[in-house]
C-alpha cells in the first residue's frame, strides 16, 4: 500500500505542448513587460521562455527585449484590432442570456452605452403571456434606468455631474431620481452591491436588476437587466436575481475579453 502510494506520487506532471508554451508565453507577455513576470506567469524554464520570446519578436506578436521589456507587437495589434472590430454584443451575450431566460423565465435585455444614453441590443422575453415595452435600437436615460445606474456607478462624481448638466435628471415617473445629491448617493450603493435595480423609475409599473459588463478594456460600457412587471414582483422583489444578474454580467465581460473578468 505504502510502494503504491509513493509511485502515484511520484508520476510526472502531463507534459505541456509546444503550442501551450508558446501560448501561454504570449499571454503573459501582453500581460506583463518584465521577462522575470513573464517567467513567473507562465511557469516554464528560462530558457525555455527566452526561446519563445525570440520567436515571437521575430514574428512580430510582440516587441522589445529583456533589457526594455516587451509589449504587444505590430502583427499581434494588427489582429486584435481586427477582432476588436468585429465584435458583436449580441452574438457573444445570445447564448449566455437565452441560459439565463431559462433559469429566471424573465425578460433579459444587454444595453450598450451611447453618449448619455443606454440603447437595447439585445433582448430575449421570458414564457409569460405578457411582454415588456423595449425593442432593439430603443434608447433609455441612464439616471433611471436599471442598466443606465450600473453603468453610471463605474463613472467619476465628475462624470456624473457632466452628465446632470448636459441632459439633466428628467422624471420619467414618480418615482424617477430627480435630485443631483440623491443620485449620487443611489450610485454609491450600486457600487457597493454591484447590482442597481429600477423599480418603476423608468415605466411605471416594470421593474428590473440589472449588472455591469466590462469591455475588452475593463470599462463599464454594457449593462445586462432582467426585468419584469410589479404585479408579478412587487416591491423590490425582482432583487431576488441580482446574483444571476451578476454573473451572466460577469461571463459576458469575460466573452468579452475583460481582464476584471479573468
Amino acid at each position: 500500500m505504502t510502494l503504491e502510494h509513493r509511485t502515484l506520487d511520484a508520476s510526472p506532471a502531463p507534459s505541456v505542448g509546444a503550442s501551450e508554451k508558446t501560448l501561454r508565453v504570449l499571454e503573459a507577455a501582453i500581460l506583463h513587460d518584465r521577462f522575470t513576470d513573464i517567467v513567473e506567469e507562465t511557469g516554464l524554464a528560462k530558457a525555455t521562455v527566452h526561446r519563445i520570446l525570440a520567436t515571437l519578436v521575430e514574428q512580430e506578436f510582440i516587441s522589445g527585449d529583456s533589457d526594455r521589456g516587451y509589449q504587444p507587437g505590430a502583427r499581434f495589434l494588427g489582429i486584435a484590432g481586427s477582432a476588436i472590430s468585429r465584435l458583436d454584443i449580441s452574438a457573444i451575450a445570445e447564448p449566455i442570456v437565452d441560459e439565463l431566460v431559462r433559469e429566471v423565465d424573465c425578460t433579459i435585455h444587454v444595453g450598450v452605452l451611447n453618449g448619455f444614453e443606454m440603447v437595447y441590443a439585445l433582448r430575449r422575453d421570458s414564457s409569460k403571456p405578457y411582454r415588456m415595452g423595449s425593442r432593439v435600437g430603443l434608447s433609455l436615460p441612464m439616471h433611471c434606468s436599471g442598466m443606465g445606474k450600473a453603468v453610471l456607478s463605474s463613472w467619476t462624481p465628475e462624470q456624473v455631474d457632466r452628465l446632470i448638466a448636459d441632459v439633466g435628471l428628467p422624471a420619467r415617473t414618480d418615482d424617477t431620481i430627480t435630485d443631483p445629491a440623491a443620485l449620487h448617493e443611489e450610485l454609491a450603493r450600486v457600487r457597493a452591491r454591484g447590482y442597481a435595480m429600477d423599480l418603476g423609475e423608468n415605466e411605471r409599473g416594470t421593474v428590473c436588476v440589472s449588472a455591469p459588463i466590462r469591455d475588452h478594456l475593463g470599462r463599464v460600457t454594457y449593462g445586462l437587466s432582467i426585468s419584469s412587471i410589479a404585479l408579478e414582483h412587487p416591491g423590490s422583489s425582482i432583487e431576488q436575481f441580482a446574483p444571476q444578474a451578476i454573473a451572466a454580467a460577469e461571463a459576458i465581460s469575460r466573452a468579452l475579453g475583460s481582464p476584471a473578468a479573468r
